[in-house]
């Protein structure tokens, strides 16, 4: 099943794409999409091809910040019923803790993760396609839209200590710099935000204590988007896998240590909420793979290590087997928009003329 995305993800697109003198119907019938869809904010569409969307119109509109400028035309509803109960959450970390918690309530390949250490906090963002496609303009959406959720929380001069991002320096940075202030870093080993982790107790300050009741009675309403998905034991392994694997310590025995339990009592436990050890590690080791590969400075070799194979051959046999192809084919179908005449056509629509001479709208 395709993740998929709530089509208000891309509020602002039909406007920004016209603007920069881009066909928007053509080019979303290009990868799949229908253009009406974007009248109904609550519709889900595939996220894959939302994201190869967004990179066609980077490329077309010769605009590298065409994620950055359409994040600037989104607000915080765009979360869709989330947005009502993230208004009155307390103070940031509560905030924070409910976009990640309900994270598949409008994005279900959006990944998020917050982690605390020695005085700093990191939101770490990451994408799951479940097959290749770009992540670029998806990512720094993804980052633009985070930091103007932070700041509509905390006040529009808040800012977080770093900006990182994956990917190599854009050869314009104008637009980076007055979205995300001067502390940028590209190529870095992850994309997100860092900042000093007392910031996490910061107010609201869009909250109201007074309807923060009644805000989380709507929440209890709305169905839970982790209902379905495993929880207890499993998600603990889950966690140990990953930080395992690079390690080359990830052993059922280790994980059963880590957790306090014996090896027999740890399957037990998995097969009560009808998984295995195995099956957990395959999963893990899926979506680390996407990850790692979408990051070029991962060699093969470095992601082969990551996950914990003892050699590349390994890692190619096992992702071939999983996937379909091979990790360099699926890098090399993420790096470019699916259909190489998806460019073709959108570069004439771009140029074609309409039946008065001007511009075909």
């Amino acid at each position: 099943m395709r993740p998929c995305v709530r089509s208000a993800t891309l509020d602002g697109y039909l406007q920004l794409a016209r603007s920069l003198g881009l066909d928007p119907v053509r080019l979303a019938e290009s990868v799949g999409l229908d253009i009406a869809d974007l009248a109904a904010p609550e519709k889900w569409i595939p996220a894959a091809d939302v994201a190869q969307l967004l990179e066609l119109s980077a490329d077309l509109s010769a605009h590298e910040d065409f994620g950055v400028l359409l994040a600037g035309l989104r607000r915080l509803t765009t979360l869709g019923p989330l947005s009502v109960v993230l208004r009155q959450e307390p103070d940031l970390r509560s905030a924070l803790r409910l976009l990640i918690g309900y994270e598949r309530s409008y994005n279900e390949a959006l990944h998020l993760r917050l982690d605390e250490a020695n005085g700093l906090a990191r939101i770490r963002l990451w994408l799951e396609f479940a097959e290749p496609a770009p992540t670029r303009q998806s990512l720094e959406l993804a980052t633009a839209a985070l930091l103007g959720i932070i700041r509509d929380l905390l006040g529009t001069e808040w800012a977080p200590l770093s900006v990182c991002f994956s990917h190599p320096k854009p050869a314009a940075s104008d637009t980076y710099r007055s979205t995300f202030g001067a502390r940028l870093q590209f190529d870095h080993a992850f994309t997100g935000l860092v900042f000093f982790a007392e910031q996490l107790d910061a107010p609201n300050a869009m909250s109201d204590p007074l309807l923060r009741p009644y805000a989380h009675q709507f929440l209890e309403s709305l169905p839970s988007p982790r209902s379905g998905v495993a929880s207890g034991v499993s998600d603990q392994v889950r966690q140990l896998v990953e930080m395992l694997l690079p390690l080359g310590r990830c052993s059922t025995l280790q994980v059963a240590r880590s957790l306090g339990v014996t090896q027999r009592t740890l399957h037990r436990h998995l097969a009560a909420e009808q998984e295995t050890f195995s099956s957990i590690v395959n999963s893990t080791r899926a979506t680390l793979a996407e990850r790692y590969l979408a990051n070029d400075r991962n060699s093969l070799t470095a992601v082969s290590e990551l996950l914990g194979f003892t050699a590349p051959s390994a890692f190619s046999r096992w992702f071939r087997s999983r996937f379909g192809s091979t990790p360099s084919q699926w890098r090399d179908a993420a790096r470019r928009p699916s259909a190489v005449t998806a460019a073709s056509e959108g570069k004439k629509s771009h140029l074609d003329k309409g039946p008065g001479g001007g511009p075909a709208d």
